[in-house]
């Protein structure tokens, strides 16, 4: 008796699953005259937008159309001018004028290097040609053959010195200079004017014109002072 509910229940449901997919298709097959009429309404709609709409006008163009004239001339500027072509000749001649420049500097550093090699050697010589002088002006007998002798090997030192250019500088009686005078004291003399060389202890020397050793020199400061009067 169960049973056969159950089944009898079952069937009714089977056939109305079966009604529900028949009813979607028959309305989907046949729609509705309202819809149909609406649908028409939006395409008539959507069409005439698009045949009113004007076409936009493109910028360039318009701007091209307007002033032709400057159309024409922006390839013009945008053309880069040809680079001017360097002056060959003004390029040579200083090319000549540097390198002449040149020589002429190098021979003249080659020729300074040659006057002053011998610089250090002919400073050391100094003391030596010093000394002699020295022993010729303290000797008493000038015709002492020792003493020719001696007067021998210095006239030898200075001639020797002249042939590399060296020469003896005259301090005593010029104003004193700080280029070629190193000043070891400074005393009063009423006969030499203050600022003046009035006795060289040891002589300066020039190389070329260079100064190679500094006299050293004993400067005067002018008249003494004259004591005051009681």
């Amino acid at each position: 008796m169960f049973g056969f509910g159950k089944r009898k229940k079952r069937t009714m449901n089977e056939e109305e699953e079966k009604k529900v997919p028949e009813a979607e298709e028959k309305g989907s097959a046949a729609p509705s005259p309202e819809a149909a009429a609406e649908a028409e309404t939006v395409q008539e709609s959507a069409s005439a937008d698009v045949t009113d709409k004007p076409e936009e006008p493109n910028a360039e163009a318009a701007g091209a159309e307007e002033n032709p004239e400057e159309a024409k001339s922006a390839p013009e500027e945008k053309a880069e001018e040809p680079a001017a072509e360097p002056d060959w000749k003004e390029r040579y001649a200083r090319t000549l004028a540097d390198f002449d420049n040149y020589r002429k500097r190098m021979a003249r550093d080659r020729e300074e290097l040659a006057q002053f090699a011998a610089k250090d050697i002919l400073k050391d010589l100094l003391p030596t040609v010093d000394n002699l002088a020295l022993a010729l002006d303290k000797a008493e007998n000038k015709e002492d053959p020792f003493v020719q002798g001696v007067k021998l090997a210095y006239d030898g030192f200075l001639k020797t010195l002249a042939d590399h250019g060296a020469t003896p500088l005259d301090s005593v009686g010029e104003p004193f200079d700080t280029n070629f005078h190193d000043a070891l004291a400074q005393l009063p003399s009423a006969d030499v004017p203050e600022g003046t060389v009035m006795n060289e202890v040891k002589r300066g020397w020039l190389l070329h014109g260079k100064l190679l050793r500094a006299a050293q020199v004993v400067v005067s400061s002018g008249a003494p002072a004259q004591p005051a009067e009681a």
